[in-house]
C-alpha cells in the first residue's frame, strides 16, 4: 500500500467508535480488501489505533520512515 503510493502518507489515528479519514493508513487498516479483511482487531474495543501502533514497528523493521511530530504525523515506504 505505501509502495504503490509512493509519497508521504498520514498516519490518521482514530478508535473504533469514530470514522477513519479518507487516504490515511488508519483507513486502509478498515478497508475490507486490506490483506486481513477489514478490521485487523479480534476483539471489539480493542480495535482501532491501526494508524498509531503498527508504523513504529514498520519503522524499526525498517519497513518505513516515519515523522515524528505533536501532531498530523505521516509515513513512506522505504
Amino acid at each position: 500500500m505505501l509502495k504503490s503510493r509512493g509519497d508521504w502518507m498520514p498516519l490518521g489515528s482514530a478508535d473504533e467508535q469514530k470514522p477513519a479519514a479518507d487516504g490515511t493508513v488508519e483507513a486502509w487498516g478498515r478497508f475490507p480488501k486490506n490483506p486481513v479483511g477489514g478490521w485487523y482487531g479480534l476483539k471489539k474495543g480493542l480495535r482501532g489505533r491501526f494508524g498509531m501502533y503498527v508504523p513504529p514497528v514498520l519503522e524499526a523493521l525498517h519497513l518505513a520512515e516515519v515523522e515524528h511530530n505533536p501532531k498530523n504525523n505521516r509515513m513512506r515506504a522505504l
